[in-house]
């Protein structure tokens, strides 16, 4: 990976490309954006890269083998995208998460500070419980306007029995 690296972008792609987008536009890992007229055209990525292209793909595939976030990102991904069972799903997803390192690798090498992962439950942790419950109660006023909505909340059952 990192001779494929070196051979296509160098160890300075902050000198060539001034953002990430530019660079995985160029490495064509970044699918189009054609709509006209609310229909969707073409969305694929190109053929360009021929080399740091597959090396990326290949670096994503074992990206998500390590417990992490990429690995949460890659799930949350393939659900999105139409689940576990559909291959189609899981290439989009591979495809993302390669232009994810891509984005990670040119950070890192613009920065000159080594990468920390954010862990595996970063998604769970990104969004607090007083959050999470200001969204549903959002929804629920959406679903029913005008109505009041109180929330209790009691520990659970197990909790109340003093021999459980």
């Amino acid at each position: 990976m990192t001779c494929a690296w070196l051979a296509e972008i160098g160890p300075a792609p902050h000198k060539w490309f001034s953002r990430h987008e530019k660079l995985a536009s160029w490495v064509t890992l970044c699918p189009g954006n054609n709509i006209s007229a609310r229909k969707r055209k073409s969305g694929r990525t190109g053929d360009a890269g021929t080399y740091i292209k597959p090396m990326l793909i290949q670096a994503a595939w074992s990206a998500i083998r390590v417990r992490g976030r990429l690995q949460a990102r890659y799930s949350r991904l393939v659900r999105r995208f139409g689940g576990q069972k559909n291959p189609a799903a899981k290439k989009k997803a591979i495809t993302a998460i390669a232009h994810t390192l891509l984005k990670i690798a040119y950070q890192v090498l613009k920065s000159g500070t080594p990468y920390q992962d954010l862990g595996a439950d970063f998604y769970t942790r990104r969004n607090s419980p007083e959050e999470q419950q200001k969204y549903l109660e959002r929804q629920l006023q959406k679903l029913h306007p005008g109505c009041t909505i109180t929330i209790t909340i009691s520990p659970p059952e197990a909790a109340l029995t003093p021999g459980a």
